[in-house]
């Protein structure tokens, strides 16, 4: 999760995954959904994370859908350099997309995305888009 910038990058904890703004931000609200369990293949995740993912999914549907809405959504679960159970999950546009003056293409649409592209937003630019991602982020169910 450090590798993604946690704890400054964190949208969201959960009690078996946490949501984070990806650094790299390929796409416009590209985020990573990180698995807590101590687990190096998909199929280790204990059952209270497999029970709790989809809650988790729906969430960040909702949060990027609220915060700019997509014509797509492309979960990948890569693992090449980060062995542990994580997602990229990249909200894909038709068209470029812009926040706070910095313009966010979807170099690969409407084919696979492009991990190579888009901005890296500085240090200040990634605190604000986090900040109003976690503005329209599902509030937890009371």
């Amino acid at each position: 999760m450090t590798k993604f910038g946690y704890p400054e990058t964190l949208i969201r904890e959960y009690g078996h995954w946490v949501v984070l703004l990806r650094p790299h931000q390929t796409t416009l609200g590209a985020l990573v959904l990180a698995c807590k369990d101590e687990a190096r293949a998909f199929s280790d995740v204990t059952a209270g994370a497999f029970g709790e993912l989809q809650g988790v999914v729906t969430d960040i549907e909702a949060g990027l859908n609220a915060f700019r809405p997509y014509k797509k959504i492309n979960y990948l679960m890569l693992m090449m350099v980060d062995p542990d159970v994580h997602f990229h999950v990249l909200p894909r546009y038709d068209a470029s997309q812009e926040f706070a003056e910095t313009v966010y293409p979807d170099a690969g649409w409407p084919a696979a995305p492009d991990l190579s592209s888009g901005p890296t937003p500085d240090a200040a630019a990634l605190t604000d888009l986090a900040e109003a991602l976690k503005a329209v982020w599902p509030r937890p169910a009371d």
